[in-house]
């Protein structure tokens, strides 16, 4: 808030700490602020994750690349884009004007877009090559299956030292007309001993009495947003590959939908150029549960989706793939998602591996997802608020981070995964457990009681 007081308490007596700005502190934009983003993305709102940072990627409709840099591409838990732009001191009265814009273009994003930017910045910070199926497994790690209408609806979040009036006035009115801009506001603070100590704080919209100060116009989409994500929970093809709805070895078909009658047109004749292009065999692998028949590999129904209308009609973007595959009775993934109620998980599996685990390794939410035959956002979800999971400091992201908003089930412990791994053995280059100590896919299966042949 503008009227923050922050104190030092020395023998009971509290003492006002003079407040600095981030220059005055000897801290810079880009060495600073922006690393301590990438390192602790919560600054830009709760369940954010870093994308990319410092992006600069743009084209426009001709294919000419822009020279603007946006600071930080994240993602949302509920997996929509965030845009962030970072200014050390006050920030510009044109800088509300600059991330509209940014916006706008990134609602452009496709899935495939995302993925290839995480992978590069992944492969930046670890100064080692991170393939696109570990950035693809990181994203869905953390939001899910991702939604285009999602992706096309970015919000925007500005940290600054300050905003001017005219600023703040214009963000008001914004959120009047539905766009979620946030205002976070980074204020230094000098200690006795000449420490500095950097507060954030939510200037817009006001924390406990947002609800009163949204319009009408945002509470819907907020509303709008949580009745999707309920919807799809766990994703179509996680809810379908838990309750076992579609059985093993049932053929599917793709018949595309949503799309114009040209594509449609180029689809259709690219699968009568080769039937098998068209046909798919499902299994209940909550990852990848067709068998696409004209390779034989085994694939998500978005990927073999979004093939075709790339290969066929020359359009790259996202699209829901579960609602272009039918079965023989006419049903789509979608549709029979919508009918399946959730039943109860059996976790007994995962709580086998974690109170199995030795000290001194790590694994992943993805691979623990495979062996216990669900996906990473669900067992997440479950990790977090489950007293039966020991042990669960030791499970990181596809990447070997931690993750935002990990709690102990021990209320004492005040250590980080990071602090607890160190201690057990686990080097860390950075924010980043070394590969070395991470426990491979195949140890999780011996771990659970399964016998392993031939690779699996």
């Amino acid at each position: 808030m503008s009227g923050e007081r922050v104190y030092s308490i020395k023998g009971g007596s509290a003492f006002p700490l003079p407040a600095v700005s981030l220059a005055e502190a000897g801290f810079r934009e880009r060495d600073d602020l922006q690393e301590w983003v990438l390192a602790r993305p919560e600054i830009l709102g709760p369940d954010v994750m870093v994308v990319a940072f410092e992006f600069d990627r743009w084209q426009d409709s001709r294919g000419d690349r822009q020279r603007d840099r946006l600071d930080v591409l994240g993602l949302d838990s509920d997996g929509r884009l965030v845009l962030a732009e970072l200014k050390r001191d006050k920030a510009p009265d044109t800088v509300e004007m600059q991330a509209i814009k940014y916006a706008a273009m990134a609602s452009r994003f496709t899935e495939t877009d995302l993925v290839s930017y995480h992978a590069r910045f992944l492969s930046n910070r670890a100064g080692a090559t991170v393939s696109e199926d570990a950035a693809r497994d990181a994203l869905q790690e953390h939001a899910g299956e991702l939604d285009p209408d999602q992706l096309r609806q970015p919000r925007i979040v500005l940290v600054a030292g300050s905003f001017v009036p005219s600023t703040s006035a214009t963000v008001v009115w914004l959120s009047e007309m539905g766009l979620d801009v946030t205002l976070q506001r980074v204020q230094a603070y000098r200690t006795a001993a000449d420490d500095v100590i950097v507060t954030v704080s939510q200037l817009f919209p006001v924390p406990d009495v947002e609800e009163f100060t949204i319009s009408p116009q945002r509470a819907e989409a907020a509303a709008s947003q949580t009745r999707r994500r309920r919807k799809r929970e766990g994703s179509t093809v996680v809810r379908l590959a838990q309750a076992a709805t579609i059985p093993d070895g049932t053929a599917l078909t793709m018949q595309p939908v949503a799309i114009d009658a040209e594509a449609l047109a180029a689809i259709d004749e690219w699968i009568a150029e080769d039937p098998r292009r068209g046909r798919a065999i499902w299994s209940n692998n909550s990852r990848y549960p067709l068998r696409w028949e004209y390779d034989g590999n085994d694939y998500r129904p978005s990927s073999i989706a979004q093939t075709a209308l790339r290969e066929a009609a020359g359009i790259e973007r996202s699209i829901r793939g579960p609602s272009w595959w039918f079965t023989p009775e006419g049903k789509s993934l979608t549709e029979l998602a919508e009918e399946t109620t959730p039943s109860g998980f059996d976790w007994s599996t995962l709580h086998t591996i974690l109170n199995s685990m030795p000290k001194g390794r790590w694994t992943t939410y993805g691979d623990l997802a495979d062996v216990v035959g669900t996906a990473p956002q669900p067992l997440g979800g479950h990790m977090t608020n489950c007293p039966e999971c020991v042990n669960a400091y030791r499970v990181l992201d596809a990447s070997g981070q931690t993750r935002t908003g990990f709690r102990w089930n021990d209320g004492t412990e005040q250590r980080t995964q990071q602090e607890a791994l160190e201690a057990e053995g686990v080097v860390f280059a950075g924010n980043r457990a070394g590969a070395a100590h991470r426990l491979p896919e195949e140890a999780l299966r011996e771990l659970a009681g399964e016998y392993i042949s031939d690779g699996r």
